[in-house]
């Protein structure tokens, strides 16, 4: 249903608030982008994952867990092969 304004005022108090949860959304946005870009340094992926996923218990952090690990695995393998073509 919609909201039915009597002033101007409440029209500009409406928008402005909802200028500012548009802004916090963003600022959450980019909080939680850093914070994946943080998690996703290779030395501390596993490490960091198996962490999240033991206190948080989530089925994302085990899909995450899952598959840094693959990918981690076909970078060694193609660099082992790539040792051994230049041997």
């Amino acid at each position: 249903m919609s909201k039915q304004y009597h002033s101007f005022e409440e029209i500009d108090e409406r928008l402005k608030v909802l200028n500012l949860q548009r802004l916090i959304a963003q600022e959450s946005i980019k909080l939680q982008f850093n914070s994946t870009k943080t998690d996703l340094v290779p030395q501390q992926l596993r490490q960091g994952l198996g962490a999240t996923f033991s206190q948080k218990g989530t089925i994302k952090s085990l899909v995450i867990t899952f598959l840094s690990s693959k990918l981690l695995d076909f970078i060694k393998s193609k660099r082992k092969s790539r040792n051994r073509d230049l041997s």
